[in-house]
């Protein structure tokens, strides 16, 4: 994943970030860890789970605790979780909301700082809420050579919406795309992850305005289903929806020298 800011380009504001003003470490009065922990001592699994977040709703607490155990699990140290607690908070409020970061904080017992700092490092954490279908515009080189800054530029304008904005019927949110490594099918648009390849910028404006019309669209390679960019945040989180190995993964131009090695009986070097 790429990078959308370094730790310099965090808020040096610790009231922003709701961070102890005499310690600097994020605790709240909420956390059942000691602070020699939240400074960077590993908690047992048994500490973990005995954290307590004051901001979600007991039902929904209920169920990202049930989650977050099952993932932190995986791991023979609990902090190592952090990426996949900070997609699965995301798909519970559509970013990484301040709730989100205590949570993942208190889980792991880590300080606030430090899930801030990491999740304000990453593109995929978003720090406001994103549509239900997030729309990425690949602007790397091959892309941009094709027509994705062409694309881009009349997106953003037909929706009214920038870069990491939201239309605001809440259903698409727009993002420049570094690289999506599909450079074959050049210009390519992700939504919610997911490809649409070989676009036009009539093409991409049609798609969002079938988006926002409620529409049931298909990407070109993968699942049938386009699922919300909560359900994909689930999926990243390390919890799946069943449909990993639903369609095709590879088509078309991705096949080619395949197609040509077999033709004339090209084989890889033995081992």
């Amino acid at each position: 994943m790429s990078s959308s800011k370094g730790p310099a380009g965090r808020s040096a504001n610790a009231a922003d970030e709701g961070l102890d003003a005499s310690t600097g470490t994020g605790l709240t009065g909420g956390s059942a860890l000691g602070t020699s922990t939240a400074l960077g001592g590993e908690p047992s699994n048994e500490e973990v789970s005995a954290t307590v977040t004051k901001g979600y709703a007991p039902e929904v607490r209920e169920r990202l605790e049930r989650d977050a155990k099952e993932i932190i699990g995986r791991y023979p140290k609990p902090r190592s979780a952090l990426l996949p607690l900070l997609h699965l908070v995301q798909s519970e409020d559509g970013y990484v909301s301040d709730d989100g970061h205590e949570f993942c904080a208190e889980m792991l017992g880590l300080s606030k700082a430090e899930v801030v700092g990491v999740s304000t490092f990453y593109t995929m954490y978003k720090r406001k809420p994103m549509g239900q279908y997030h729309v990425g515009v690949c602007i790397n080189t091959l892309c941009a050579v094709m027509g994705g800054d062409q694309i881009w530029d009349e997106l953003s304008e037909h929706a009214g919406v920038g870069h990491d904005e939201t239309t605001p019927d809440g259903k698409v949110s727009l993002e420049r795309l570094e690289c999506n490594a599909a450079c074959d099918f050049a210009p390519v648009m992700m939504v919610n992850w997911e490809f649409f390849d070989n676009q036009t910028p009539a093409s991409a404006k049609q798609l969002v305005d079938d988006l926002r019309d409620g529409k049931e669209l298909s990407p070109t390679r993968g699942p049938k289903k386009l699922c919300t960019f909560k359900e994909a945040s689930r999926v990243l989180a390390g919890l799946p929806d069943g449909l990993a190995g639903d369609g095709p993964s590879a088509n078309g131009a991705s096949l080619e020298g395949l197609k040509i090695a077999k033709a004339k009986g090209w084989k890889a070097p033995e081992a």
